[in-house]
């Protein structure tokens, strides 16, 4: 017993350490527990809609209307309700991430203000989604703003994805280290994953999966707005594929093609799924897993267009505007 206190108090000054005393490492380390929180609240968000448990706590910012916790309440389940409530629970734990984030940005020295900007992001996002979250119990789940609750969450994951990266930058004007044209085809690559992800909520408001049989939908042809989605889906998977193949034909540094190869092999697998469960009715536990392969695919697609730019080694000189700033903060 003494052994794991030991050890759990050993866990607790390292854990102070790369807050108080940070590093480009640790914060690169907190910004990935970022990424990886914000992604998982985002499935676990929609665990919490194809359990139909949307309405478990049927009230905003208490469970019920007389207690915070929940209770017994009517004809509510209370595992419907135990599943929202855990879930508003997770949410501290992603405020907690991001407020860590946030510290360990300004703590760093020198203080660099692109990280730090990007680390209030953190916080700040994570409050603006919980009241989100509040408007989406009041308006009774209606599919706008549960799609627009879900999209807050893809912002929040770019943000955080972004302080992982430039974390282990220099912090130089951006530099590409594939063609012109290459670069430019990321960025068309990321715009229609990021469309992708538009049309795959408004498929998601007009399907089954409601949250709560008093929920709305979306006045769409779910047959319509399926092909749609399938349309995207080609788009996005033959943009990869052609990136990858430029980037291998101009020998691309090797971080691109990895990177690009790793997309690409993610979207089959999302691909696979989804077309499971489509022929399967849609059942509750692929939906889950959907949403979790759309993660992966955002953060793929991240990855790969941070990939071909760089600012840099860590360290490295940078122009006059960034020592003026270094000296200013």
């Amino acid at each position: 017993m003494k052994h794991l206190l030991d050890q759990a108090r050993r866990h607790a000054v390292n854990l102070s350490q790369t807050l108080w005393s940070p590093t480009p490492v640790t914060l690169r380390r907190w910004a990935w527990v970022a990424v990886a929180a914000n992604a998982g609240i985002t499935v676990t968000g929609a665990a919490v809609r194809v359990s139909k448990s949307g309405l478990g706590c049927p009230t905003w910012p208490r469970c019920t209307p007389d207690s915070l916790l929940p209770t017994a309440h009517g004809e509510i389940s209370p595992i419907n309700m135990a599943v929202e409530f855990g879930n508003r629970l997770l949410t501290f734990l992603v405020l907690a991430i991001g407020l860590a984030c946030l510290v360990a940005a300004l703590r760093l020295l020198p203080r660099r203000r692109d990280l730090v900007r990007l680390a209030w992001l953190q916080p700040i996002g994570v409050a603006a989604q919980a009241l989100w979250g509040g408007l989406v119990v009041r308006s009774v789940l209606n599919p706008i703003t549960v799609s627009v609750h879900f999209l807050i969450s893809i912002g929040l994951i770019a943000a955080s994805f972004a302080l992982y990266a430039r974390a282990k930058e220099g912090d130089a004007a951006p530099e590409r280290v594939v063609h012109r044209d290459i670069r430019t085809l990321g960025y068309a690559l990321i715009a229609a994953v990021a469309v992708l992800l538009v049309v795959g909520v408004v498929v998601t408001g007009t399907g089954p999966h409601s949250g709560d049989e008093m929920a709305s939908r979306f006045p769409f042809d779910i047959e319509t707005v399926a092909r749609i989605h399938a349309d995207v889906v080609y788009v996005v998977v033959g943009l990869t594929f052609a990136l990858l193949f430029a980037l291998h034909v101009t020998d691309a540094p090797a971080a691109a093609r990895r990177a690009a190869l790793t997309l690409l092999a993610v979207e089959l697998a999302q691909g696979v799924i989804g077309y499971v469960q489509y022929f399967l009715a849609v059942p509750a536990f692929l939906v889950g897993l959907h949403v979790f392969g759309a993660t992966l695919v955002w953060i793929g697609a991240l990855r790969t267009v941070y990939a071909l730019r760089s600012r840099g080694p860590l360290g490295a000189p940078t122009g006059r505007r960034d020592i003026r700033d270094s000296v200013a903060a």
